[in-house]
């Protein structure tokens, strides 16, 4: 029997879901270890093993490739416990990392506190060299400059270095020779090169991405250099992989190279999950809702493809790489409640993580959380979390709510009440930001919930925002890192090439896309033997515009007799798309070439479906709290038989997976028995 597995590091959970040659799914879920990630990923593995009945060497040893998404760049990025960095730059230039673009995140708000910089100015050194844009030297690397701006860094003891030069992306020489006298003079040191990283125009985003990469490098280096030496000494000899902000998945090297990559791995794996479903279920146009112990990740499905982004914001730093658009908020099963001084209830941002965790969990945590709760309110039983594994303390997530309703005046059922209604409000609002707010109407979209919160509150939202299907997978609760077994390997690589399309020669664009597919295939060779594809798109924008816009490039012959105007109709349609007009009396301007280079992995076998199953009866009741106490029945998730209609109100309820169906809602099995929910809303 051969596995694949995959690995999912949250801020509470750790998920690994793995699939056998059969298709068949088997998943468990394990407390995070913020301190070193890879414990809680070895210790999933274990309890992998143990529920299929194999020594984890056996099992290891069976395995054809082990997926990973991990949150270390993101906690390193949000702690600020990233490495020590020195930033070479163009002299005279040291302070475009500060100075930003100019902007303030809120430009009106005056009390507004500076954004302190990852790299200090002290460690903001200028080297004298300048090359122009158009690639011509104007000044040549002085040697002496260099030599004295690395000595100062050894001085400073820093353990990272990012080498971003003015125009680099059109001629990376002098950043090339840059980086070999680091390395010689500083043979510990991760360096960060931006004509590496992101060679691209516009100078900020570049030295941004660039400082990103460098300060959180040394610690994916260190995380995934452990993580696969403990793989191997437990019996693993295949390829660890890791999945990519854009969606991809790529070698460990990649990953430590473009280490800013890594920023939203774990989030990636659930719209790739959520495309699967997509196809599975034909649900072309799907809002996936991911409800984690610590956050709640939001982003849209559009004909069965999810958006990329390039203007991402992590703690306020710019990384300009290619990444899922995904909306991030700070509420999840984990979010602390409290009372503020103004008298009013707060949910979140902070969140009780896997230490202590909530209060139910009883770990040590002493604030009450949603997960405790939802526990309070009756959608949690607490004999039977986890599968059992678990106990969860009721009296004592009770106590702590009626606590937190004397300081308000209402007993402790009204003041959970009050934290769903809340965090409910919060999670909304989120998906209108996903959607609303950029034109799109969330009621012609479906909500595919998964995490180990959102069958509690996908139905509620749902009514909220007049969406009348909802999604819930089985597998739910690890739907990121089963998503990550169905994506594909990724190289991204991009080139600025500014023109008018009216005025460029389309034998030297068509060139620059065929350079490009070649360097990708050769880079994707090295670690890969499988079918290769390329995906072309262009950066274009009109040139009175400040941003560009992605152009998909399927379908255009750059060797046609009119493969310019083609580009030309392609923007406009694009543009038409975003904005509702275009300007055909204008030629639009070609900025950044770009080329995904996409390694076709053998697709997942199919999971069996189950056969002979017959409509299940209710395995219980259940007292919950819908605005007023309800007996309602309990159906256990795995018995249920594809096809087999659920009405509401009533409890759906896996080891992991809990759904809150509402009076009138019905739902329906699906042929792999996810629930396929019409909501009364």
């Amino acid at each position: 029997m051969s596995y694949r597995i995959a690995v999912d590091v949250g801020g509470t959970f750790t998920d690994v879901v793995c699939v056998d040659g059969e298709g068949r799914v088997t998943f468990v879920k394990v407390p995070s270890t913020p301190d070193n990630q890879a414990i809680g990923t070895m210790d999933g593995i274990g309890r992998l093993a143990s529920v299929l009945g194999l020594e984890v060497a056996d099992l290891l040893g069976q395995t054809e490739r082990i997926v990973h998404g991990m949150t270390v760049a993101t906690n390193a990025l949000l702690e600020h416990k990233g490495a020590k960095v020195g930033l070479l730059t163009t002299a005279g230039h040291r302070d475009v990392l500060e100075m930003r673009e100019g902007l303030k995140p809120e430009r009106y708000n005056m009390r507004l506190p500076r954004v302190a910089p990852l790299v200090p100015r002290q460690l903001r050194l200028g080297v004298r060299e300048r090359m122009r844009a158009d690639g011509r030297v104007e000044i040549p690397l002085d040697k002496a400059s260099l030599d004295a701006a690395i000595a100062r860094l050894k001085a400073e003891q820093v353990t990272s270095v990012a080498i971003c030069y003015l125009h680099a992306y059109r001629d990376d020489r002098h950043e090339r020779e840059t980086a070999a006298a680091v390395r010689e003079a500083m043979p510990d040191a991760y360096v960060s090169v931006s004509s590496d990283v992101l060679p691209q125009i516009k100078e900020y985003e570049r030295v941004s991405t660039t400082v990103v990469n460098a300060y959180v490098g040394p610690l994916i280096a260190l995380y995934l250099g452990r993580l696969e030496t403990s793989l191997n000494e437990a019996g693993f000899t295949g390829p660890l992989m890791i999945i990519l902000s854009h969606g991809g998945v790529a070698p460990v090297s990649e990953a430590i190279r473009v280490a800013a990559a890594t920023v939203l791995s774990g989030p990636a794996g659930g719209l790739a999950g959520g495309r699967r479903a997509a196809q599975m279920l034909d649900a072309a146009n799907l809002i996936t809702f991911d409800v984690g112990g610590t956050s709640s990740d939001i982003s849209l499905i559009v004909n069965g493809e999810a958006t990329l982004s390039k203007d991402r914001v992590m703690a306020n730093e710019r990384i300009a790489l290619p990444s899922l658009d995904i909306v991030t908020l700070g509420a999840g099963g984990g979010s602390i409640a409290r009372i503020e001084t103004s008298g009013l209830l707060e949910v979140g941002p902070q969140s009780a993580g896997s230490v202590p965790g909530p209060i139910c969990y009883g770990h040590g945590g002493t604030e009450p959380t949603v997960t405790d709760a939802s526990i309070v309110l009756g959608y949690l039983d607490p004999d039977n979390f986890a599968g059992g594994q678990t106990r969860l303390d009721l009296a004592a997530a009770l106590a702590a709510f009626e606590k937190l309703g004397a300081q308000i005046g209402v007993d402790a059922i009204e003041a959970a009440a009050g934290v769903h209604r809340v965090v409910n409000t919060q999670l909304a609002e989120g998906i209108r930001v996903a959607t609303v707010r950029r034109g799109v109407d969330p009621r012609g979209f479906g909500l595919l919930g998964f995490g180990g919160a959102a069958g509690i509150h996908v139905t509620e939202l749902a009514r909220m925002l007049g969406i009348r299907r909802i999604i819930v997978p089985r597998v739910a609760s690890v739907l990121s890192a089963w998503g990550m077994l169905t994506t594909e390997l990724r190289l991204e690589a991009v080139h600025t090439s500014v023109g008018e399309t009216d005025t460029l020669d389309v034998s030297a664009v068509r060139d620059l896309y065929e350079e490009m597919e070649r360097g990708g295939r050769e880079r994707m060779q090295a670690w890969f033997d499988g079918e290769i594809g390329f995906r072309r798109s262009a950066e274009m924008r009109y040139g009175e515009q400040v941003f560009e816009i992605d152009v998909p490039l399927d379908g255009i012959d750059l060797a046609a007799p009119d493969a310019m105007g083609d580009l030309k109709r392609a923007f406009e349609k694009r543009h038409d798309e975003l904005y509702v007009y275009h300007l055909p009396e204008q030629a639009p301007v070609l900025v950044n070439a770009r080329v995904a280079t996409v390694g076709r992995m053998s697709r997942l076998p199919n999971e069996p479906e189950p056969k002979g199953m017959t409509a299940c009866e209710p395995a219980g009741t259940r007292r919950i709290y819908l605005d007023h106490w309800q007996e309602v029945p309990v159906y256990p998730f795995a018995e249920l038989a594809p096809g087999q209609v659920v009405t509401g109100p009533a409890i759906v309820e896996a080891d992991t997976t809990t759904v809150v169906l509402r009076p009138g809602d019905q739902a329906q099995t699906t042929a792999h028995q996810w629930l396929d929910i019409a909501s009364a809303g």
